[in-house]
């Protein structure tokens, strides 16, 4: 058998046999499948790369990780940075093997007192001391109508291990007169692909050593010279309380008056190590990059993923955007839904009993226990913890403030496409709703019971309130974001509302409509975040056929015949596929509120002027879809993007991390592609994909020329001369190497009368 699926459904299987037999240890409680503890101490907020996922058979241990050039030594016992930087808070590094790395050691250093050396390489602490469980974390928010830039950063503490006399404070600072330069990257004499100096965070899989203190370009020691200095106080948005004690989040919230140029901010918690993020000019639109899928599925060996030099299969694409990060920084980081994959929830011994449950109306009726609402919580806590602390990733959110958007694998597979008395049943309404709970808090900081529903009061000020949801006990949060004079960002929230008939509700779609109409006059392009891409081939003939009384399949996966239990899902033994295709836009049930949609946002391109397009994620696939104008009449010429309202591209960038759909699916979505679609031709609109893979990433002819079956990221930029939003698919060129090859496309400014 050298089917990739069957492999992934073997090991898949294996681990449902390992955890559907839990056990109870001494003191009652169950083993859970993941816990983690407060951060290792050696260095600031305990960070320490995550250990390697155990290695498969036969591949022996992971590589180490490459030796870095020892360009960051200085003659003259200073350290400083590679070409480009301008403090030593921007150098990571491990210790080099390079030749001769240890004899420069020794004369660096040869000549100096116990107190000079540990003044050069002393690991910063902080004062006093806290004990992280995961953070720092950045956010963005937007900039308001004086030019203040908004965001927040927050950290979660174990409190037996911290000192909160006085509360925790961040410090941040910035010189307003002082313009950000061209950054280059630094290339090392990797000799798998190419390695990059970042700046360092404790989580980078690259970096070991962390400063003290800033130091500046002639290597000097900087004691906080900026003229612009702040101070926070910790807010305690919330306390966790578990088996190991109780834990707290902190939330800072942080403001910056933007200036003529973009800038770069510094910042420490507890005088700890000194991060740092950029923000745009007043005048400048943003850089951002966009993600989705940061996480793999159920059966999938992270380890098939890595390449040399990396500590897991999480990390290569992570560091090819880190890396274009320093070369020229992004202002904010786009995270599309399924930022982590929560569907290994299932696997919590306390729940096994309910997932056990042969007949879908008992597990439909079973009810809620103490214990298990207990490890619900733990689940989601742990597994945030474990996610946003680890790895490449970490070094991305806390020098990147996000903008986030959930997607159902943030909270469970298919959260809101199944029927409405599974979706209100007991146990799985408990675990949508504490998922959600969780998603606000780690990726929104945001605690409703702290912040409210009113988003006229709120904290966050692109926070747009919608109505209630039917199986979470929370409005939907949607957001509307500055992205720079010309561009702003509607994140809209397509699953607290979700029912198996409805993505959204009218009294959503009303308030996010009235806030988009808000926006200056000189905006031209809206950006609308959609999970689940809107212009994508069709899968109709599969959807029947799966939900399909008389699919033999199915009625055999629902009797556990010839070995296709794994056909069925767990919830309510419909097929396994029919909770994503009902998911889709495109789906039968949601074909009416598609179609709506698309043709309100032509009405809002028209009469404010903007061009709209999508970012989407979800697939594992990148594609680009688009919508026009329809022209009948074959022989008259199409109207031209720049004076056609009605052109939308779909960018679709899925997944950052998870592994491509098998080669047949990728050839029958391709096949679909090219389908003509009449739905809305009524409407005046066509709707296409867009042939943009000419080449694949080696050069050669691509297997499709519609849907790249590889894994990828997108940078987004404004273009001043043409007025263009430039999206750059970064696709991975070889698996596991850390590099991407970029494929553009663009989004035309409006340029009718």
């Amino acid at each position: 058998m050298d089917n990739p699926g069957w492999h992934a459904r073997h090991r898949a299987q294996k681990d449902e046999a390992r955890w559907s037999a839990p056990f109870r240890r001494q003191d009652g409680t169950f083993q859970p499948v993941e816990e983690v503890g407060p951060m290792a101490e050696p260095f600031v907020g305990g960070f320490l790369p995550p250990p390697s996922p155990q290695p498969s058979i036969g591949r022996g241990a992971p590589p180490p990780p490459p030796p870095k050039d020892p360009s960051w030594l200085k003659p003259g016992g200073m350290r400083v940075p590679s070409a480009g930087n301008a403090s030593w808070s921007e150098v990571s590094r491990t210790e080099s093997t390079a030749s001769g790395a240890g004899q420069s050691l020794h004369s660096l250093f040869a000549n100096m007192s116990a107190v000079e050396r540990s003044r050069n390489l002393r690991v910063a602490r902080m004062n006093p001391y806290l004990q992280f469980m995961a953070g720092p974390l950045l956010r963005y928010d937007t900039v308001d109508e004086r030019g203040v830039w908004r965001g927040a950063a927050m950290i979660v503490t174990a409190d037996a291990g911290s000192v909160y006399e006085p509360l925790p404070m961040l410090k941040y600072h910035w010189d307003p007169n002082r313009e950000v330069g061209k950054l280059q990257r630094h290339v090392s004499s990797r000799k798998h692909g190419k390695s990059f100096d970042l700046g360092p965070h404790p989580a980078d899989p690259l970096s070991n050593v962390s400063p003290a203190s800033p130091i500046n370009e002639n290597g000097d020691y900087e004691p906080g010279q900026d003229p612009e200095q702040r101070h926070v106080e910790g807010q305690e948005l919330y306390v966790y309380y578990g088996n190991g004690g109780t834990f707290t989040f902190w939330r800072f919230m942080i403001e910056i008056p933007l200036s003529s140029h973009e800038m770069k901010i510094h910042y420490t918690i507890n005088n700890g190590i000194e991060l740092n993020f950029f923000v745009p000019g007043r005048n400048q639109n943003m850089r951002w990059a966009a993600y989705s899928c940061n996480g793999f599925s159920s059966g999938v060996n992270s380890d098939d993923f890595r390449g040399p030099g990396f500590k897991s299969g999480y990390d290569p694409v992570w560091m090819d955007l880190l890396s274009h990060h320093a070369e020229e920084p992004f202002h904010a980081l786009v995270g599309g839904g399924d930022q982590l994959y929560c569907d290994s929830i299932v696997r919590e011994p306390e729940l096994q009993d309910w997932v056990t449950q042969t007949k879908p109306e008992a597990k439909k009726a079973y009810r809620l226990s103490e214990e298990m609402r207990l490890a619900i919580d733990r689940f989601y806590f742990n597994h945030y913890c474990q996610s946003f602390r680890s790895g490449a990733f970490a070094r991305a959110n806390s020098t990147i403030p996000m903008l986030n958007m959930l997607d159902d694998h943030d909270l469970i597979d298919g959260f809101g496409s199944y029927p409405d008395d599974l979706m209100k049943s007991e146990v799985f309404a408990t675990i949508g709703s504490r998922g959600y709970f969780f998603f606000l808090l780690f990726q929104c900081f945001i605690n409703v019971e702290v912040d409210g529903i009113d988003d006229r009061r709120h904290p966050f000020k692109s926070l747009i309130i919608g109505g209630p949801g039917p199986y979470v006990p929370y409005p939907s949060h949607s957001f509307l974001s500055w992205l720079g004079p010309q561009v702003h960002m509607l994140l809209l929230d397509c699953r607290a509302e979700r029912k198996l008939d409805q993505v959204c509700s009218p009294a959503e779609y009303r308030a996010v409509f009235a806030r988009m109409r808000q926006v200056p006059r000189t905006v031209e392009h809206m950006v609308v975040q959609l999970g689940i891409p809107i212009a994508y081939p069709r899968m109709v003939f599969l959807e029947s056929a799966l939900g399909s009384n008389f699919n033999p399949l199915v009625a055999l996966g629902r009797n556990g015949s010839l070995g296709l239990s794994g056909f069925v899902n767990k919830f309510n033994a419909d097929a396994e596929l029919l909770d994503d295709l009902n998911d889709h836009w495109t789906a039968k049930h949601h074909k009416k509120e598609r179609n709506w949609l698309i043709q309100e946002l032509q009405k809002y391109a028209l009469d404010t002027h903007s061009r709209v397009s999508f970012v989407s994620g979800d697939v594992h696939c990148a594609a680009v879809g688009v919508f026009r104008t329809f022209v009948k009449d074959k022989k008259k010429p199409g109207v031209p993007p720049t004076l056609d309202h009605r052109y939308m591209v779909n960018v679709v960038s899925s997944a950052i991390v998870n592994t491509p759909p098998p080669n047949g699916v990728i050839t029958m979505v391709s096949t679909l592609a090219t389908k003509t679609h009449r739905t809305l031709h009524h409407a005046e609109t066509d709707e296409i994909m867009v042939p943009i893979f000419e080449k694949d990433t080696d050069g050669s002819p691509p297997k499709s020329k519609y849907i790249m079956g590889r894994r990828n990221w997108c940078s987004v930029r404004w273009e001043p001369t043409s007025g263009d939003l430039i999206y750059d698919i970064r696709v991975e060129i070889r698996k596991g190497y850390g590099q991407t090859t970029g494929y553009t496309i663009r989004s035309p400014p409006p340029r009718w009368n």
